[in-house]
């Protein structure tokens, strides 16, 4: 069958795509997608209906469905805000508005069978981010364990589900393996995903040991390694925290292989600039690293103008760009990233992160209670958003309780304790200690921040400031200028311009922070 609206034309036996005599290229889902609307487009079609016949109903985030839309949109000449061709219907579905003429093929038999030619020589493409959790295996001899097994893979594949832009395979599919010798590169090319995540379970008398590796289906690699080896307690509390730390750690792992491959690409599209721009600033808070970051997500941006990825991507850098004190005025990125998290919350109301980045903002801002709304509204869509707990700890800071952070930061340490940005949750607990006049304790915090990413200006500047509370002059200028070189343009006066409070106790101790610089000689500015 082949149909004809506007200037394209679209072959569903060939599974080809024209815009005129120009072939326009989509993969493979985003052409089902596409095939699914038009030939429904008699009817408003739910996220379901399309889950159910796109992906067979495997697990699919909203953010994943929602970059498929926008490339299908993107290849026929819609978009998000037009929405000429693929409406939106907010709470109900989607449907294929434009005027369609069908023509049916003569020899429809004859162009399966050359489908079917063609698609035995297609090149192995999976999806970014698609990957299967296979049944972890029981090492135990214990038939009692296998449920604990069993509930690790399945929490574990829910949990990856809500990684920004995942794909991953159902668990009833992934269970269908179990068992079973398995080639890994087999599995990729059957159920045409990039990775693997297998696993095993062990008991021991009264320890428990939980092994894990990631791989890359396509070149059959090891990616990553880990190991849990603990001491037996509630085994449900025990797989809960296993689960947490794995999908968090996994997110980055899976991040930094995605922008590899990105790298290589010939054809890159929004999300491979995504992935490229969020490893950049995974690095840490300098310009060296946010410059090229930003690039990358505006570069995603003008490839498909709704990538929510890319639009969480450019709040994230803005906020960075404003916490770091990297400019003078920090307001108009501020404004950037409200607007993005916003704009992104529009296309997505339910992306946990976006929730966290505008969050961010409101506590950067002087609204720390509607920030840390906010972030319980992304830990309730996603409870392994660890850096959430962080960022309400630093509220409580502003409103004058900084004494409750700690336990704030703890909790995201217990969730993520090998996390990307666990620098900054040390950060965090260095301001708040500080805060609280507890400047050896501050020392002790800021000094576990520098050692875990020393691309950070900002812990050096606290610590400056908290060694010359303490009388420790020379240590803290030297603090200054390691902190003056990561950020040449620091100084107090451009400190004072950002008040994300007004808080009497938390400006008391800002007051000590600005003295506590000038000790240290830091420029006034």
């Amino acid at each position: 069958m082949r149909y004809f609206f506007e200037e394209y034309a679209f072959d569903t036996d060939r599974r080809e795509l024209y815009r005129g005599t120009s072939p326009v290229p989509v993969t493979p889902q985003v052409f089902d997608l596409l095939d699914y609307l038009i030939r429904h487009r008699d009817h408003v079609v739910s996220k379901d209906d399309l889950i159910s016949a796109v992906w067979n109903g495997r697990i699919v985030s909203d953010a994943a469905l929602t970059t498929r839309l926008n490339a299908a949109r993107a290849a026929i000449g819609d978009d998000g805000d037009k929405q000429r061709l693929i409406k939106t219907l907010p709470r109900k579905g989607f449907r294929f508005v434009g005027a369609v003429h069908e023509e049916q093929r003569a020899d429809t038999g004859s162009a399966r069978s050359a489908l079917n030619d063609d698609r035995a020589q297609t090149p192995f493409s999976p999806p970014h981010l698609s990957i299967v959790v296979l049944p972890f295996t029981n090492l135990s001899g214990d038939p009692e364990q296998d449920w604990f097994a069993d509930g690790v893979t399945e929490s574990l594949t829910t949990d990856l589900s809500l990684i920004r832009g995942s794909f991953v395979i159902g668990r009833h599919t992934a269970f269908t393996y179990k068992g079973k010798a398995v080639d890994l590169k087999q599995i990729g090319r059957e159920l045409n995903i990039r990775y693997v995540l297998e696993g095993s379970v062990q008991r021991s008398s009264n320890r428990l040991r939980v092994n894990v590796q990631l791989v890359d289906t396509e070149s059959g690699n090891h990616l990553w390694a880990e190991r849990f080896d603990k001491p037996i307690a509630d085994l449900f509390d025990m797989q809960d925290e296993i689960v947490s730390r794995l999908a968090n750690t996994l997110d980055a792992q899976l991040v930094e292989a995605e922008a590899r491959r990105s790298e290589r690409s010939l054809r890159p599209d929004a999300m491979d600039m995504y992935f490229q721009g969020i490893a950049f600033a995974n690095r840490g808070t300098t310009a060296e690293y946010l410059t090229p970051a930003r690039g990358f997500f505006e570069r995603a941006l003008a490839l498909d103008l709704d990538c929510i990825e890319a639009l969480v991507g450019i709040a994230n850098v803005n906020e960075g760009i404003a916490v770091a004190s990297l400019t003078d005025d920090p307001a108009p990125y501020l404004a950037v990233a409200e607007a993005a998290s916003n704009r992104a919350l529009s296309l997505a109301p339910q992306h946990a992160l976006a929730h966290v980045r505008l969050g961010v903002v409101l506590i950067l801002t002087n609204r720390a209670a509607q920030g840390i709304a906010e972030c319980e509204r992304a830990l309730a869509l996603d409870r392994n958003l660890a850096h959430a707990h962080a960022w309400v700890g630093l509220a409580k800071v502003y409103i004058g309780r900084a004494v409750e952070t700690e336990a704030h930061v703890h909790e995201a340490l217990r969730l993520s304790p090998r996390d990307t940005h666990f620098y900054v949750w040390l950060l965090i607990v260095g301001i708040a200690k500080f805060h609280l006049n507890a400047d050896e304790e501050a020392v002790a915090w800021l000094r576990r921040s520098i050692e875990a990413n020393r691309n950070h200006p900002v812990p050096h500047f606290w610590l400056a400031a908290a060694l010359a509370r303490l009388g420790a002059l020379y240590e803290a200028k030297v603090a200054a200028r390691a902190g003056l070189v990561l950020n040449p343009g620091f100084t107090v006066r451009r400190v004072r311009t950002h008040l994300p409070s007004d808080n009497p106790i938390y400006l008391a101790g800002r007051a000590r922070f600005h003295e506590g610089l000038r000790l240290a000689g830091v420029p006034e500015g």
